[in-house]
């Protein structure tokens, strides 16, 4: 089972303006893919893989000066915001043959700058590191700020920094626990994925 826990992180002025490249360009690369995919559909041709999405979008566009700049950002970034887009694609596939149940699911859409919620995932490859002080380290964002309300119960296999519409920003931690451990006390900042697209604080 996984659990998320949900704590505030308060970036400097320098990290916010380094999170908000980050939120760009993990934006940038989840549009890209998108509008290559409908471009393919459009002219029948077969359906771009994941594999080959990841090479044209991220590893071939970073060496063109239109996208070169998706380089100043951590490659995990980039990769997440990909495996994103095939997360939603399976699921919107899985809701049109019947296999996944429940209400359908919507097509992928694009993301905007004026979205209400900007998010960027680090995974244990980012090589992300929770500090003796307590604080958070992120590759090309710096040791953020946290307010810890409790102590993980392991080590996360990945991070996710979310910034709100109100401005705030979060700290969205991934950590794997067995079936038959006890659970930790339900507060407000933990939450249970079950492998929904968000998560429930």
């Amino acid at each position: 089972m996984q659990l998320r826990y949900h704590f505030r992180v308060y970036p400097t002025p320098g990290q916010q303006i380094e999170l908000a490249r980050a939120f760009g360009c993990a934006r940038v690369v989840f549009n890209d893919g998108l509008r290559l995919r409908r471009q393919a559909r459009e002219q029948d041709l077969p359906y771009v893989t994941d594999a080959e999405l990841s090479k044209r979008i991220i590893t071939r566009a970073k060496k063109t000066p239109e996208r070169a700049w998706l380089g100043e950002v951590s490659a995990v970034v980039l990769q997440q915001a990909l495996a994103d887009l095939n997360t939603a694609y399976r699921n919107f596939f899985a809701s049109l043959t019947g296999k996944r149940k429940g209400r359908k699911v919507a097509p992928p859409r694009f993301r905007s700058r004026k979205d209400n919620r900007q998010a960027v995932r680090f995974t244990k490859n980012s090589r992300f590191k929770i500090l003796d002080n307590g604080r958070l380290r992120l590759p090309k964002i710096g040791d953020l700020a946290v307010r810890w309300s409790r102590t993980l119960p392991s080590s996360p296999s990945s991070v996710a920094i979310i910034k709100d519409a109100a401005g705030r920003y979060f700290a969205s931690f991934v950590v794997q626990t067995s079936q038959d451990e006890t659970l930790p006390q339900v507060g407000p900042e933990v939450g249970i994925d079950l492998g929904l697209t968000h998560f429930a604080v």
